[in-house]
């Protein structure tokens, strides 16, 4: 005796709906855009986030792995310590939320990148190189986030 299962009950193991015949369930969509630059920018989030909330606190207790007299455009180093450990976090939702397949790690993996971005040219004083490496990865990241489905 087999029952079919139609599109809008709930299974009794998972209580999630089946997809209606002929649409696509959430996994096919994501699958088209799931791309080893998509499994990239969600590495680079998850390393990105680790190190500013390891940068973060470090920068909040006034650690002295950070150069000495440096002049940042805005604040102190106490203030972007706190800016940092913030960004790095938000990073670190959107890598967790990009490899479950979730579209809202990708608005927020987008947001994240671009916040780094800036928060990376405004700290270019403290330490260029360091800054512009950063840069040129949230810029990567944002754009293999935000490009379109391929047709």
């Amino acid at each position: 005796m087999s029952t079919q299962v139609s599109g809008t009950e709930p299974t009794a193991t998972t209580g999630r709906r089946f997809a209606r015949e002929g649409e696509p369930t959430r996994a096919e969509r994501n699958a088209e855009r799931v791309t080893g630059w998509w499994i990239f920018a969600g590495v680079m989030l998850g390393i990105a986030g680790v190190l500013n909330v390891i940068y973060g606190i470090a920068a909040i207790d006034n650690s002295k792995f950070f150069t000495e007299n440096a002049q940042f455009i805005i604040s102190n180093l106490n203030t972007w310590g706190w800016v940092t450990l913030i960004i790095g976090a938000v990073q670190l939702i959107a890598a967790a939320s990009l490899f479950m397949g979730g579209g809202f790690g990708r608005w927020i993996g987008i947001l994240a990148g671009a916040a780094s971005a800036v928060a990376a040219l405004l700290s270019i004083p403290a330490s260029p190189f360091w800054s512009l490496c950063i840069f040129a990865l949230a810029v990567i990241v944002v754009y293999e986030l935000a490009k379109p489905r391929p047709a």
